[in-house]
């Protein structure tokens, strides 16, 4: 995440267009360090959300309202005393800082024009709204910065406002190339660090951009780039810079599968095996940005419980799994113990008491083998011991023959609600995981006898393909189990991620209408993106008709068999199929 100076360069020319001129109408104040400012304009509402809070600094125009404390705190009041009703005649972004100037225009107690300036700096722990009157003293801020917090600068009512210290860094409409070869080519770092340590507004992420689109590895040193490199990335930041200066932004969003990754206003190339979205404005990037990054964040909260016991249980079944594989492996000699008792039994009678081995003819093969014996015991006693070895391994072999394939697909079970809880994106997909988990016996709880069951409120995820075949994905086990034995019919098709956990992918067909062939592709995107090999470059994708599926009585949920299919390669990209919300 970067709320650099390029994105409040974005952030401000957004606001220059649609608050300029406009009167401030109501002023609220619902976190400490937070303001909600409502802006009437061109007949229309704007609410302007300004927060200094060290973790999350922001601004910008947002769509929906917060919350309001009962009572108003002092900011709160002293900015409604002074400027509410105001007009706004100028906002600008001093020396393309992360600092936000709001000019305000409004009457005095003695009805003069008086112009009072509000100040946002984003700066991570340091951000700050500051209120000034137009000679620049402080009249309030939300934050109070005394000398024994901050030996820079103080902020504090009655003290001249002083611009946070640049440091060695130029605006970037002033880096030209002599700025570039002189300062920033021979810095002794790698080339990331060298642009947004030299260049003000740009955060790592953008200089990590512009070393991208010259070709070049921005975890390089800068100093092993040779003349035709360097030229290359002054030439890459000379054109973002352009853009900027000619206010040519690209809001985006970029997104891990539902997870917000990074957000930028300049277009993020090197996230090109990533789902990038376009919006007309960063204010509707940030808005978005922010509600899917709380709501990934809430869930994952709500989730983490969940998580520790399926990460136990996994842990737990897997040490079982790998216990019976072992000690199915160590009865792989018993046929042996039975063929040494069946030896000795026939050609024991010779053998003296006290001999260690013997030689026989295995009538199995027509070949001599060795026989261990114990020397302290008669041979026939050797007989027996061998017989009651063999019926051990072997009554051993019989019981974890089925407790082997009990225990994997228990372990399978649990890795699928593992990948169903990675992807969880509401509180819905949430429950029905916690329903399977008590239905299961990992949680105490009631699941319910069967005619008492409720039907899940939760719907699947509803793709329409590019030739207008309806596809559902299963969010869950439970789900996956509605979709494809409840919901589809005999003739639909069928997808899944093959021995991976995932999602059943269901594609309706219009009567006995073949899919074509680009429907097909689709769909088996849709079930290698919903899968636990999302991360992988290709996927292999089982698919039949619905009627070849059977779940086994007494199978976990969303295990079905079938011998009857067809396999084929997807990607698991999914960024140009149409979602029906």
């Amino acid at each position: 995440m970067a709320f650099d100076g390029i994105v409040i360069s974005n952030v401000v020319s957004d606001l220059k267009e649609k608050l300029i001129d406009g009167r401030i109408y109501k002023i609220y104040q619902p976190e400490n360090d937070e303001l909600n400012i409502v802006i009437k304009n061109n007949k229309e509402n704007y609410r302007l959300l300004m927060s200094a809070d060290a973790s999350l600094p922001l601004i910008y125009l947002m769509k929906g309202t917060k919350e309001n404390p009962m009572t108003a705190p002092n900011f709160c009041m002293l900015l409604r005393k002074h400027i509410n009703n105001g007009r706004i005649v100028d906002i600008s972004q001093p020396g393309f800082e992360r600092i936000v100037e709001i000019t305000i225009e409004h009457l005095n107690e003695l009805g003069d024009i008086c112009r009072k300036k509000l100040i946002i700096e984003i700066m991570g722990k340091h951000s700050n709204i500051i209120f000034t009157d137009e000679n620049g003293m402080i009249i309030d801020s939300i934050k109070h910065i005394s000398h024994m917090i901050s030996s820079v600068r103080e902020v504090l009512p009655g003290r001249n406002y002083i611009y946070p210290p640049a440091g060695d860094k130029i605006n970037p409409f002033l880096a030209d190339r002599n700025y570039f070869d002189e300062k920033i080519s021979v810095k002794p770092c790698n080339v990331t660090k060298a642009i947004y340590t030299s260049v003000t507004g740009f955060s790592p992420l953008a200089a990590n951009e512009v070393a991208y689109r010259a070709g070049i590895d921005g975890n390089l040193p800068i100093s092993a780039l040779d003349n035709v490199q360097l030229d290359a990335l002054f030439h890459s930041l000379a054109d973002m810079i352009l853009d900027i200066k000619k206010e040519k932004y690209t809001p985006n969003i970029v997104l891990d599968g539902c997870t917000p990754l990074e957000f930028s206003s300049v277009m993020l190339t090197m996230y090109q095996d990533k789902d990038i979205e376009l919006k007309d404005d960063i204010s509707t990037v940030l808005d978005e940005y922010f509600h899917r990054k709380s709501t990934v964040t809430r869930i994952r909260q709500k989730s983490s419980d969940l998580r520790k016991i399926v990460a136990t249980a996994i842990e737990r079944t897997s040490k079982k799994y790998d216990l019976q594989m072992k000690q199915l492996a160590d009865t792989q000699d018993r046929e042996k113990y039975k063929v040494y008792g069946e030896l000795i039994n026939a050609y024991g009678y010779g053998v003296k008491l006290g001999e260690k081995s013997f030689v026989a003819l295995n009538y199995y093969t027509n070949e001599n083998i060795t026989i261990p014996l114990d020397a302290t015991k008669p041979v026939m006693d050797n007989a027996k011991k061998y017989f009651e070895k063999y019926n051990k391994q072997k009554r051993t072999y019989e019981a974890l023959s089925k407790l082997t394939v009990e225990t994997k697909e228990e372990l399978e079970h649990l890795l699928s609600v593992q990948t169903f809880l990675d992807m969880a994106i509401d509180e819905n997909s949430l429950s029905e995981v916690k329903a399977e988990l008590v239905m299961c016996g990992y949680i105490k709880g009631r699941y319910g006898r069967k005619g008492e069951r409720k039907q899940f409120k939760d719907k699947p995820l509803h793709y329409i393909s590019a030739d207008g075949f309806h596809m559902y994905v299963g969010k869950n086990n439970l789900q996956n189990d509605e979709l494809t034995f409840k919901y589809a019919n005999g003739g639909d098709m069928w997808f899944h991620a093959k021995k991976m956990p995932g999602s059943h992918v269901i594609v309706k067909r219009m009567g006995n209408e073949e899919l074509p062939d680009r429907t097909y592709e689709e769909a088996g995107r849709l079930a290698a993106y919903y899968s636990s090999g999302r991360t992988n470059p290709k996927v292999e994708i089982d698919y039949t008709e619905r009627r070849n599926l059977k779940k086994p009585a007494g199978a976990k949920p969303g295990f079905v068999i079938y011998h009857t299919n067809y396999s084929m390669i997807a990607e698991p990209d999914i960024r140009d199929i149409e979602e029906i919300k």
